[in-house]
Parts: C-alpha cells; sequence; structure tokens
C-alpha cells in the first residue's frame, strides 16, 4: 500500500474519527461492565437504596469488595453510576435505574449486551460464511444471541404491542376483544404471544417456530403466564403450518431473517380469514443506503450481516432482506403474494409496524 502523503490528511477529522473509534471501543469493553452488573444485582442492589459505599455494595451483592470497586469507578466513568466526591459514595439515579436496573422497563438494556456476545462467539463462522457464501442457521449460533434477542424485544412488545401497535391496525382489536384466531410466526420464545393472548381473553393464539428449543422455552412462558389453554405452540415453517381462517397473522421480526419471504407472505395468504389481517413488525429502516445512517442502523447491518442474512441464506436464501429491508422492499414481497393493502401503521425509532391485507 502507498504511504499516505500526510498533506492529503485532514486533522481535523481524523481526530474526530479516531475520537469515535475509541469511544465505540471503550462502549465494547463497557458492555462487559454492564452484563457483569446485571448477572451479579449490582445494579439492582443500587436501585432507590441512595449513596453506597464500595463495601456496602459488596455486602448487599455478595461480591468481593475490590472488584466491586474497579467496577463503579468504570460506572462512572461511563456515566452509568453517579459519584459523590466528598463522601466517596455511589448512587443510581433514577433515570439509571429504569434503564439499568428495572427489567420490567421498556428501556432496559443489559439483556441486550447478550447478542453482540454471541456475535464475538461466533466470529469463526462468520469468517467462514463469508468466504463460502454458505449459511449460518438460528439455531447454530452461540446460546447466549437467543435470551439477548428476546431480552432487547420483550420489553418493547411489553411497552407497545396491545397499547400502541395493534389499536394502528383498521378494526383489529375489536375482532380480538370479540373472539379471533390468531397466528404468531416466528414467535421465539413466545412473549409476543402471551402479551396478547393476557389481553384478550376471547381469542386463541397459536405460535409457530423453526427453532425447538425456543418453542420449548414459549410453552414455559404461557405456563407461567397461566394462559395455556388459550395458546399453544409448535414447531413448523412459515410455509407450513397447520390451520387456516386466522384473523390476524403476526410476523415479529421474523419475516426478514426468512429463506424465502415470499413463501411465507404466499402462505399466510391462503391461511388468513376473510378481511383478515397480517401484522408485520421489522426493524426500522429507510428504504435508501444514505437515509440509515444512525446508531440504531449500524446495529441492524451488523446483527443483519452476521445472523439474519447468515439464517435466511442457511434457509434456502430464495430472497435475502436482511435486517434493513425498508418498507418498499417488504411491500413488494407481499405484493408478489397477493396483497392489494400495505401501509405502514406507526413507526419507533426501533421498529416499523405494517399492515397488509388482501
Amino acid at each position: 500500500m502507498e504511504h499516505i502523503h500526510t498533506n492529503t490528511i485532514d486533522t481535523a477529522k481524523l481526530d474526530a474519527l479516531v475520537a469515535r473509534v475509541l469511544g465505540d471501543l471503550s462502549a465494547g469493553y463497557g458492555g462487559v461492565m454492564v452484563s457483569l452488573g446485571h448477572r451479579l444485582g449490582l445494579y439492582k442492589a443500587m436501585a432507590e437504596a441512595g449513596p453506597l459505599t464500595t463495601h456496602e455494595l459488596a455486602s448487599r451483592a455478595s461480591c468481593a469488595e475490590r472488584y466491586v470497586r474497579e467496577w463503579l469507578n468504570s460506572q462512572v466513568a461511563g456515566g452509568y453510576v453517579l459519584y459523590h466526591a466528598v463522601s466517596g459514595t455511589y448512587e443510581l439515579t433514577p433515570e439509571q435505574v429504569l434503564v439499568l436496573a428495572d427489567e420490567d422497563s421498556p428501556l432496559f438494556i443489559p439483556n441486550a449486551w447478550a447478542v453482540p456476545a454471541s456475535m464475538w462467539a461466533d466470529e469463526d463462522k462468520a469468517v467462514e460464511a463469508f468466504r463460502t457464501g454458505n449459511g449460518v442457521a438460528w439455531g447454530d449460533h452461540d446460546g447466549r444471541l437467543y435470551c439477548g434477542v428476546a431480552g432487547f424485544y420483550r420489553n418493547a412488545y411489553k411497552a407497545s404491542l396491545v397499547s400502541e401497535w395493534l389499536p394502528a391496525l383498521e378494526g383489529v382489536v375489536e375482532r380480538l376483544k370479540a373472539g379471533a384466531l390468531v397466528a404468531d410466526i416466528g414467535c421465539g420464545h413466545g412473549h409476543s404471544t402471551v402479551l396478547m393472548a393476557k389481553a384478550f381473553p376471547a381469542s386463541l393464539f397459536r405460535g409457530f417456530d423453526a427453532h425447538r428449543q425456543s418453542v420449548d422455552e414459549a410453552c414455559e412462558v404461557a405456563a407461567e403466564a397461566g394462559v395455556s389453554e388459550r395458546v399453544t405452540f409448535a414447531e413448523a415453517a412459515a410455509d407450513s403450518y397447520p390451520g387456516s381462517g386466522y384473523d390476524l397473522i403476526c410476523f415479529f421480526d421474523c419475516l426478514h431473517d426468512m429463506g424465502d419471504p415470499v413463501a411465507a407472505a404466499t402462505y399466510a395468504a391462503k391461511a388468513i380469514a376473510p378481511n383478515g389481517a397480517v401484522m408485520l413488525v421489522e426493524p426500522f429502516a429507510n428504504d435508501r443506503v444514505e437515509d440509515n445512517i444512525s446508531p440504531v442502523a449500524r446495529m441492524y447491518y451488523a446483527a443483519s450481516a452476521t445472523i439474519c442474512c447468515a439464517h435466511a441464506i442457511s434457509d434456502g436464501g430464495r430472497m435475502v432482506l436482511g435486517a434493513q429491508a425498508g418498507e418498499s422492499r417488504l411491500a413488494g414481497v407481499f405484493r408478489k403474494a397477493g396483497f392489494t393493502r400495505f401501509r405502514r401503521a406507526m413507526e419507533t425509532p426501533f421498529n416499523l409496524i405494517l399492515e397488509a391485507r388482501l
């Protein structure tokens, strides 16, 4: 490589890039600390406790003080914990509690760090996939991926699915209240299915996923929620699940992972009831690369490269949408499948909520 002449370098741009890179590297280190803080119960021990010394926190969390001290200082340096220099104490603010300690908060983030941890663990698989063009099936990833994805999405669904997303669809809430049959395709651990079942006791719900372990987990989630009489889960592909006459067919953050999304949409067109609706929730994306320059898009493209596209390729790869497909490409999938109406019902910084009808 030719040596770059220093007079071609814009030092301000270089400094900004180096600062950005160091910030990202620091965040990677910080993610390990967040995961440790979550697993060890350090954040929970600090929640609403007021200022604590290192010894007090170590005692509350049953950890060794010397490690806790270093962990706390990493949190202070990253702006995740408040430090009182005069008293030498550490405190979690109410805002930090919402993000780091309250597992029911829609903003709770520690679980999400399991996803990049799984991506690092699977780096050799990604290298091989890039070089050969072969796929990596969802079930072949490091186990932290499934917990991370479920944890990341569960609270967003809990906060918004019943209260905002379903009401944004035309007449769907009324049908669910009256008693509807619902299919949740690619249901994963079943959190979305169970949330809907708890909200609409007159309706029946069937969750389908191609990943056996996720189906087993979903059955446990439904049992714990006390909705097993109205919710069933089964291992099935998106283009061959049993049943028909579904009033609502849901695809929650999964269509872009499928090797043949057109086949999944075409099958949904056959399985849907007259005047039924498809609810498609996908990662937020604009239609053009130049409009997808943001921290969220960066996360989604990275996950897409190692997880979403890799699975779609392993699943036949007839159409590899990727996690940043965008509304127009998704609309094209449903048009090919025979749907005549497709609209954006609403959006969030993380998701597009789309509605398709025949």
